[in-house]
């Protein structure tokens, strides 16, 4: 599809500019023209637009399709819901740079299957592994794996300290050399085209060890943001940590303060956007206070924010959930290798005995298994059908006479190991999230698109801004909500060529009826390969849809149907990564 003109539409431009009524042509790739009354040329496709809003194609500005990619290819549902750009790399984890040393290239995969709930088997037989430094990486991707959207990547902090370091890089600082060399392959990545560095001062491991990345001193730190610096557009993400020890305020006024003069972007996770965060524990007013202070102090500091809540669904085939809890009696499960292991755990007094302990006297107060929330759990997904489903754990415990912890282990053992046990979303602090959205220096639409899999659907999450925000409720104007799907971001992001419906931009566009939107539920599909030749399952839900996707001018969803085509590209701040 050379020539495409989208015809009797408003034109919101992803600026927040008000929106308004226009034609708008694309070819070979490219806005060409945006007025009204255009005529259709000899041979152009023509897309009716009429009752439509033809935006900027969305931009997920915080994923993890890093291993995913490369075995779902089509990143369903992600065109169905106007998405034509992805970011991943981000929370220090990448797939490169690696090592040498086969233990240590293994570590890479061990951190995106624990921490991501993403299936090792998979990242062992689908990815090719063929490159050592990020920049080796970006030469197979970009050869082998062909996608309906656009993409960019951030290079792991984490992965650079497993390159250098090996397994002690979860034990201990870099010595001055190691540190060189971690710069050394930043410079590879970022003259690669890389996003910037992402970073992570929040996550521990199921053995409760703190990631590598927060082992890193001042001098590692500063090393990093100085070579950072010196690319134009490129940025270090980090998350902190606002759920375990709550260490969020003190990292950032660290790193604030360790980074004064130095003129590098810098995107934190963020504010939390939840009541409990509020009013339970206490961790929002004092991000508040930075996020303000570091505008006022002119720092180019920006704040991510999800306008999602929390929904939990734990599974004991992978789940981090346990483990991040404060749980890791359960969380021997997870770590079981055969499914007749993890009947027997469950099955088991001793073991039943020492799990209700932890569900009593050792999960964090916010966790799904504290006593406030373990009877609201929800019953709803049985693999084998046998029940009872849709109703809370506490009901079941009742039925049973038991504790919740024994009700969740008879119920998986009688439902299947494949069944997953939901807890009801968090309530949102909706003030805040309007309040963050209107924020000239936050970051949204942050959903974890890729990533845990038998969790949650974060692709399609976008799709709330419009329906929940912006129709039901009119939290915000429509012109509010596509500036941070798509302007927005895009400016954060450096990405110069695309996220604003103006002439010269490159034709990444979406087109929907505002009433045809629909949040769809989540569904199972089994197509994530297990290794053995066969496939385990993930959620994902069907279009909501939008009538047209365009990426790079080829339409990948058009009129409710997916296309075949893949015209995604490597994308980076100022165009980066198609130079490089």
């Amino acid at each position: 599809m050379n020539s495409i003109l989208i015809r009797g539409g408003t034109v919101i431009d992803g600026s927040g500019a008000p929106g308004y009524p226009a034609d708008l042509r694309v070819a070979n790739g490219v806005i060409t023209d945006i007025a009204p009354g255009l005529a259709p040329l000899p041979g152009e496709a023509v897309q009716d637009a009429a009752g439509c809003i033809v935006a900027p194609g969305f931009i997920e500005t915080h994923t993890h399709f890093d291993g995913t990619m490369w075995w779902e290819p089509d990143l369903k549902p992600l065109a169905g819901f106007g998405a034509t750009t992805v970011i991943m790399g981000n929370c220090g984890f990448s797939v490169a740079p690696l090592s040498d040393v086969p233990a240590v290239r293994d570590e890479v995969v061990k951190i995106f299957s624990f921490f991501e709930d993403i299936p090792e088997e998979p990242f062992r037989t689908e990815l090719p592994w063929t490159w050592k430094t990020w920049s080796e990486y970006k030469q197979a991707l970009t050869a082998n794996v062909k996608v309906p959207t656009n993409y960019g990547a951030f290079v792991g902090h984490i992965a650079l300290r497993l390159a250098v370091l090996g397994l002690e890089a979860w034990d201990r600082a870099a010595t001055p050399d190691e540190i060189a060399r971690m710069v050394v392959l930043l410079r590879d990545a970022l003259d690669a085209g890389a996003m910037g560095m992402s970073s992570n001062l929040m996550d521990h491991d199921g053995s409760d060890r703190p990631v590598p990345s927060l082992q890193a001193d001042d001098a590692e730190w500063l090393a990093l943001a100085q070579t950072l610096a010196q690319y134009p557009g490129r940025q270090l993400q980090i998350i902190v940590d606002t759920f375990r020890a709550m260490t969020a305020p003190a990292s950032m006024e660290r790193l604030g303060n360790l980074f004064d003069g130095i003129d590098v972007r810098v995107q934190w996770g963020g504010v939390p956007t939840l009541e409990f965060q509020r009013d339970m524990m206490g961790i929002q007013a004092p991000l508040i206070a930075l996020h303000e202070k570091f505008k006022q102090e002119g720092r180019d500091f920006w704040t991510g924010f999800s306008h999602v809540p929390i929904t939990v669904t734990l599974s004991v085939q992978r789940s981090l959930i346990f483990a991040q809890s404060n749980d890791y009696v359960w969380h021997e499960v997870v770590l079981a290798t055969t499914n007749e292991e993890k009947i027997r755990l469950l099955g088991d007094a001793d073991w039943r005995a020492r799990a209700r302990t932890s569900w009593d006297n050792d999960v964090f107060d916010f966790s799904p298994f504290a006593k406030a929330n373990a009877p609201g759990l929800l019953l709803l997904n049985s693999d084998n059908g046998v029940g009872p489903v849709r109703i809370t754990l506490g009901e079941y415990a009742d039925e049973l006479g038991v504790h919740p912890s024994d009700a969740m282990a008879e119920w998986l053992i009688r439902n299947g190991l494949d069944s997953t046990v939901t807890m009801p979303a968090f309530v949102k602090d909706e003030d805040i999230v309007v309040r963050l959205l209107r924020d000239p220096y936050t970051l949204g639409n942050i959903t974890d698109a890729g990533a845990h899999g038998q969790m949650l659907c974060g692709g399609g999450e976008n799709i709330l801004l419009l329906t929940d925000y912006v129709r039901e409720r009119g939290l915000i104007t429509i012109e509010e909500a596509i500036h941070n799907l798509t302007g927005k971001p895009a400016g954060h992001f450096c990405l110069d060529d695309r996220g604003l419906l103006q002439v010269g931009m490159r034709a990444d566009i979406t087109v929907f009826a505002l009433d045809e939107l629909r949040y769809q539920d989540m569904e199972k599909v089994y197509d994530v390969p297990d290794g053995n030749g066969g496939h385990t399952w993930r959620w994902t839900r069907s279009p909501a849809p939008v009538r047209l996707t365009l990426v790079n001018g080829e339409a990948t969803f058009v009129n409710g149907d997916y296309t075949d085509a893949k015209p995604g590209v490597m994308v980076g701040p100022h165009g980066s990564a198609e130079a490089a």
